[in-house]
């Protein structure tokens, strides 16, 4: 492992940082109506006359239609089904922002299309829907099928989200994934192998307070449980308190908590964040966004040198200088403008890119493990100090990594419909990244995306 380096953090004054974290709003604002919108769809095949349409479309085109009829999976060789994925929301739990609506949801969810292909060469097209109903959510996505590889649900609502996805996996045969679940929880997994590897810890030994217990913190210790955690060294806090076994209220409304109030919080502790905290060895909050959600004389009730996940967005739950100023060793948010960014940018484009290269019929948690380790594997490769837990957005290579860890493990599960060796897992993310990457800087150099005026 590498020595600490110091940040450029420490360089700035307390009201030069928080101006910076204003930045990418303001810039939001200026670039969004420039460009109307962040992805396009551009043709992918030869037109080198008229003639060709021919083929493309009619007459020629009823033959391919005539060989996907007789032999339904040649639809993954004769279309774009197999590199295309829906991302789908109904604007109830937008970021921090809550309940805004699927049209205010556009935005996201065009961002999160122009994620997929540029950093995982996925094709994703967001589909926001207009209804609040579960039911009828799960209905239109299962009529979706026919025309995509995968579907990324996100910005869902809890409780709701757990019965769409596990809904949706149990009754497609394509990869249905909640990022805000499984993606957040294969990220924050990442990042706290490292942290604790840091440390000189074990992910077994570790004493862990989680608070808010939404769909990410949820699926969050479902996973790291299974990646090591022992549950009874985990207490998870919503807004009325510790999650614990006298908390009756959460057995039918909220079957999701009343499950980790068996598993976890072994002394049955009671009380709200700060009783929570006491004695931690880890935070993990991805609640409120910030900055007074997470307290700094609350940290100090941590064990000395704590690690502290802060991840919600748009603001983390306290500003990570102050939870250095409290103690804190190891400080990671959700935001790229600070260090250790854990976010789901670097899970679910490679996730998919693994999955959809395979033609897998799901994502497990197993998978989303694999690609946990590959992550922190790479950033381990690199160096690893207490500002550089897991890679960057930057640093692409480490996509084809982990859509090698998720195609190897789905080819070993068996619900792989092509079998892969890891090399060409690894040649095709990688052709698929670079192209998308190269495609958008030439569209750039040929100012067919104009750069805006400075």
């Amino acid at each position: 492992m590498s020595s600490a380096k110091t940040s450029p953090d420490e360089k700035m004054t307390v009201q030069e940082l928080i101006e910076r974290a204003k930045k990418p709003g303001e810039d939001a604002m200026k670039l969004h109506p420039f460009y109307k919108g962040k992805i396009e769809i551009m043709p992918k095949c030869c037109v080198r006359g008229y003639n060709d349409f021919a083929i493309w479309y009619t007459p020629g085109v009823a033959q391919p239609c005539r060989d996907i009829y007789k032999n339904p999976e040649r639809v993954f060789d004769h279309t774009n089904k197999w590199n295309t994925v829906a991302v789908v929301s109904d604007g109830t739990r937008v970021l921090g922002l809550g309940d805004i609506g699927p049209s205010a949801a556009m935005p996201v969810m065009e961002g999160k299309a122009l994620l997929f292909k540029y950093l995982g060469g996925v094709d994703a097209f967001a589909i926001c829907l207009d209804t609040k109903d579960p039911d009828e959510l799960i209905k239109t996505v299962k009529y979706l099928e026919p025309s995509f590889g995968g579907i990324n649900l996100e910005d869902i609502a809890q409780p709701k989200c757990f019965r769409i996805l596990d809904t949706l996996r149990k009754e497609m045969n394509i990869p249905v994934w909640h990022d805000d679940q499984q993606g957040t929880a294969a990220v924050t997994l990442a990042g706290l192998i490292n942290a604790v590897k840091l440390q000189n810890k074990k992910l077994s030994d570790v004493k862990i307070t989680m608070v808010g217990a939404g769909a990410a913190n949820i699926c969050i210790a479902r996973m790291i449980i299974l990646a090591g955690v022992k549950p009874e060294n985990i207490i998870m806090v919503d807004t009325k308190g510790t999650l614990h076994r006298d908390r009756k209220d959460l057995r039918e409304s909220h079957p999701e908590k009343w499950e980790m109030c068996q598993k976890t919080n072994k002394g049955n502790i009671r009380g709200d964040i700060p009783e929570a905290m006491k004695g931690a060895e880890v935070l993990l909050a991805l609640s409120k966004p910030g900055p007074d959600t997470i307290k700094k004389e609350w940290i100090k009730l941590m064990v000395p040198k704590p690690i502290v996940f802060v991840c919600a967005n748009p603001i983390p739950e306290i500003w990570p200088w102050e939870a250095k100023e409290a103690g804190a060793d190891i400080v990671a948010t959700g935001r790229s403008d600070f260090p250790n960014q854990v976010n789901n940018s670097l899970g679910f484009p490679a996730i998919f890119r693994g999955a959809l290269d395979v033609r897998a019929k799901t994502i497990t948690d197993e998978m989303c493990i694999a690609a946990a380790k590959a992550l922190a594997k790479y950033a381990e490769k690199r160096g690893l100090d207490k500002e550089h837990l897991i890679p960057t957005m930057q640093d692409w290579q480490v996509y084809p990594e982990e859509a090698v860890a998720i195609g190897l493990k789905a080819i070993e599960q068996k619900i792989a419909r092509l079998n892969l060796t890891a090399e060409e897992l690894r040649k095709k993310a990688t052709e698929m990244i670079q192209r998308s990457i190269a495609i958008t800087r030439m569209m750039m150099d040929k100012n067919f995306i104009p750069l805006p005026a400075e």
